[in-house]
């Protein structure tokens, strides 16, 4: 299925505020202002956008939230001193609190997907999100939402500590290219892996709705 304009628009949005502008400052700053300055400048870009982003939506979900989480996260990362390398793994730290989050979630039995999930059906319609809400209460649901959470978390987790990994085995600047790269592959399997077990757990769904009226 070919890309629409405004898909292939936000594609490029995310490549250049993430990946081509805190390369390209971090390079030109930091023979003039040091390691630390340069990489602090370099984060900026990123953090300023999902700033903006928050604000232009401005709903207050589950989605937003972790968002929001994420943004002071990121902020606090720069402050606390010390060399660029823990500068680098404290901003690493933000992904793998967020992975914990999702691990806390499934342990209280709140799993965050199925949050997140509620969220992204009421932002489309109220009916679609009252149908969702509906299956709560199933057992293979509940089980399936845990299992996506976990998923998640670990997942985040072991991003996190590849990164670290990484923060000390590369140059800042391979490091700047290769870590939107860990990021966005790490998202991108993760939700790959989350749209064929969705798939399997209705498949499931329907088999066991299916025996319940023989």
């Amino acid at each position: 299925m070919a890309l629409d304009r405004k898909t292939l628009g936000s594609i490029a949005i995310e490549l250049l505020v993430n990946f081509l502008l805190p390369y390209v400052i971090y390079v030109k700053a930091e023979a003039g202002i040091g390691q630390v300055h340069a990489l602090l400048a370099a984060s900026l870009p990123p953090i300023v956008w999902s700033v903006i982003e928050f604000a232009r939506k401005r709903r207050v979900d589950a989605v937003s939230i972790l968002v929001l989480a994420g943004i002071v996260l990121s902020l606090l990362a720069f402050f606390g001193g010390g060399s660029a390398r823990f500068l680098q793994l404290r901003e690493n730290l933000v992904t793998g609190l967020i992975g914990l989050i999702f691990l806390g979630s499934a342990a209280i039995g709140h799993p965050l997907i199925y949050q997140l999930a509620r969220a992204g059906k009421l932002r489309k319609s109220p009916a679609e999100a009252e149908r969702f809400e509906a299956l709560r209460d199933k057992q293979h649901f509940r089980h399936g939402m845990t299992i996506m959470t976990l998923v998640w978390g670990f997942g985040l987790l072991v991003q996190t500590m590849i990164a670290c990994l990484l923060v000390f085995r590369m140059s800042i600047r391979h490091y700047l290219i290769v870590s939107p790269v860990l990021g966005y592959g790490t998202m991108g399997g993760l939700a790959l892996w989350t749209f064929w077990y969705v798939k399997q757990m209705k498949r499931r769904g329907a088999a066991a709705a299916a025996l319940s009226k023989n």
